[in-house]
């Protein structure tokens, strides 16, 4: 096939030319929106959900879908080594500016700038990463305070009285929300709440690991009330198959249905999977229709694909101690595994793999289900760690 007309897109938040099974998300989020910009109550949202299932293709598309009805909003990516007060900053700022060029806003956004200022100016201190343009003069006592969760209330509500000044909304974005630490998210959810409490038009939506629930909830104890937790998941059957299927069509390519039965098992319905198998079996297939032997050859190359790029890139930020952990859960298999059991494997105590846990939980690599529990946080990385470790070398 011609490697050109390849209809599928793997990749970190590359679009699928086919988002199939995410609609009714869409539309429950759509709504909110338009409820904020209404000044009606409407809840924020975290996205959260394994590697792979495809959060951030979801909240870019979301993003899109505001976009298009005249919503402003900002785009956020939370590395693991930035505040958020320096991740914040300067994209407020240029919401603020676009607010500023509608005439109704124009007093309320210049305000919110002044606030900006201060509230840059004073925590510069302590997050010495911040970076922002200052247009205007910081007002004194406006968000000036050098307490974050001070400060980041009273600019919240600026922005949120521009925004509102304006008739539109404010919608923030950001994704990887779990490498916050937890009393700068705190602070940014006691800005949402006032911001809610007054009925301003600002609603965030994030994305992140399954842990980002209870982080939330230990940050502040009514995040749970403010925010709906939509679990991102593999795709059902049927919008797995579409998925595969429509970008076929459209490149006027037929699969049999053996072969489609056989990516959707490896694939485990996993959006990021489905687009790789169906990258590498296109371009193993020498014409339509594709059959399942065309799948089978190109599950070599994609499963190589993988273990080079999707799990090696997480398995090298570990560890040696790390790495023994990660192997002896996945001798148990797929997960979730007691800590116990996990300790058993390694012939240690619980206690003394406490930090190594924790480690891996602050990476990203696994979360906790449930208290004593452990999982991993990357579909099929049990498999990617038996072929990594053999098991004769990793005990």
């Amino acid at each position: 096939m011609d490697p050109i007309r390849d209809p599928f897109a793997p990749g970190a938040g590359t679009p699928p030319p086919e988002l199939a099974g995410r609609d009714a998300l869409r539309e429950t989020l759509r709504v909110a929106l338009e409820r904020a910009r209404l000044g009606r109550p409407a809840k924020s949202a975290m996205l959260v959900g394994l590697r792979g299932v495809g959060k951030t293709v979801l909240l870019d598309r979301i993003r899109e879908d505001a976009e298009a009805s005249g919503i402003h909003t900002v785009r956020i990516e939370a590395p693991e080594q930035r505040s958020l007060p320096a991740l914040l900053a300067p994209q407020l700022r240029q919401a603020l500016l676009r607010l500023s060029l509608t005439a109704s806003a124009k007093d309320a956004s210049i305000r919110a700038l002044r606030a900006l200022a201060g509230f840059a100016k004073k925590l510069k201190v302590k997050y010495d990463d911040i970076e922002v343009g200052i247009d205007f003069d910081p007002e004194p006592g406006l968000a000036d305070n050098g307490d974050l969760e001070h400060d980041l209330q009273a600019l919240f509500e600026q922005v949120g009285t521009a925004a509102k000044a304006a008739g539109t909304a404010l919608a923030i974005f950001v994704d990887e929300l779990q490498y916050v630490p937890e009393e700068q998210l705190a602070a940014l959810i006691t800005a949402l709440h006032r911001t809610e409490q007054r009925r301003l038009p600002v609603v965030l939506i994030g994305a992140g690991l399954p842990q980002l629930r209870g982080r939330m909830g230990n940050a502040k104890s009514y995040a749970e009330r403010l925010f709906d937790f939509p679990e991102i998941g593999p795709l059902p059957a049927e919008a797995a198959r579409q998925a595969l299927t429509k970008p076929l069509h459209d490149e006027h390519t037929d699969i049999t249905e053996p072969a489609l039965a056989r990516i959707l098992e490896v694939s485990q319905g996993y959006p990021y999977f489905l687009q790789h198998w169906g990258s590498h079996t296109w371009l193993a297939a020498a014409a339509s229709p594709i059959d399942i032997a065309d799948v089978e050859r190109a599950s070599t190359t994609a499963v190589a694909g993988l273990d080079e790029g999707f799990f090696r890139v997480r398995f090298d930020r570990c560890t040696p101690k790390e790495k023994k952990y990660l192997r002896a859960m996945a001798e148990l298999g797929a997960g979730p595994h007691r800590s116990g059991d996990i300790a058993n494997a390694l012939n240690e105590p619980v206690s003394s793999l406490a930090p190594t846990r924790s480690a891996l939980i602050l990476k990203g690599m696994i979360w906790s289900p449930n208290h004593g529990d452990t999982a991993f946080t990357v579909p099929m990385f049990d498999q990617f760690m038996k072929r990594i470790v053999p098991a004769d070398d990793w005990h």
